[in-house]
């Protein structure tokens, strides 16, 4: 029994998370150039990240709403609309108290820094995947405290993040960017983006060994010439299998259909 999808619907739609998914496991595709799309500072929580709230009228979500014939009295909650992936993507990182050091201030933008030009968060994390770049993040201490949100890992999923680099994270959330199939890194001990001269502008390349192991140290490599180590945050082995099947719902699905897992 298939679900019958009204393709017409605002408040539920059929997510995107099996576009393109096979039996097999595929090889993973290294992160190459990536650019980072937000440059944040310490505890950055869930609530920075997750969609919540009103929709905003400015916001990339009510663009979205009113090109499907929506008027700003219908535009409803994030909360209501969590059914819909396209609203939910428009969404993320959209915390009017969003302080990213691209911008150095609170605001939901970001800089897409082939251009220079500041950008809602989507709108520039759909301007790298028209040009087919990686994305990452880079954070400081305790990314992803506060209350556990799922958004606040699918959502960075949506927009085309590959990884983050932290220097700490909140427990719950590592756990969720794993189970999306997202790396999580950590700087070593004592090292920052600061420490480590690095502006966020750079691109960056994480070398992934084919023979992985959890809290394994993985060497990533900037544009400016600065390489580093950073440990994987991948803390257990099933955590690791979540990743080699492109996060815990495919390999969810591969396992229900009876693909060895």
């Amino acid at each position: 029994l298939l679900y019958p999808w009204d393709k017409t619907s605002t408040y539920i739609k059929q997510p995107p998370f099996f576009e393109g998914m096979k039996a097999e496991l595929e090889s993973k595709k290294a992160i190459q150039d990536a650019h980072a799309l937000l440059h944040l500072g310490d505890s950055v929580t869930t609530d920075h990240i997750s969609p919540a709230g009103s929709i905003p009228r400015n916001s990339p979500a009510a663009r979205y709403l009113a090109s499907k014939g929506l008027s700003p009295r219908d535009f409803n909650s994030f909360g209501s609309r969590r059914g819909n992936d396209a609203v939910m993507a428009r969404g993320t990182f959209g915390n009017i108290r969003l302080v990213n050091k691209f911008i150095g201030k609170a605001a939901p933008k970001t800089v897409h820094v082939p251009s220079g030009i500041t950008l809602d968060v989507f709108d520039a994390a759909q301007e790298y995947a028209s040009s087919g770049q990686d994305l990452i993040i880079l954070a400081g201490k305790d990314y992803g405290c506060g209350s556990s949100r799922d958004w606040a890992a699918k959502g960075p999923y949506l927009l085309g993040i590959r990884a983050v680099i932290a220097e700490s994270y909140e427990r719950i959330h590592r756990s969720n960017l794993a189970g999306m199939g997202i790396i999580p890194l950590q700087y070593e001990d004592g090292e920052t983006a600061d420490s480590l001269g690095l502006t966020g502008k750079e691109t960056f390349s994480v070398q992934m060994p084919a023979d992985l192991k959890p809290r394994m140290r993985v060497q990533v490599t900037a544009s400016s010439g600065k390489s580093f180590n950073t440990i994987l945050r991948f803390d257990t082995e099933p955590e690791l299998t979540y990743y080699r099947h492109g996060g815990i719902l495919n390999y969810m699905v591969r396992k229900l259909a009876g693909v060895p897992v």
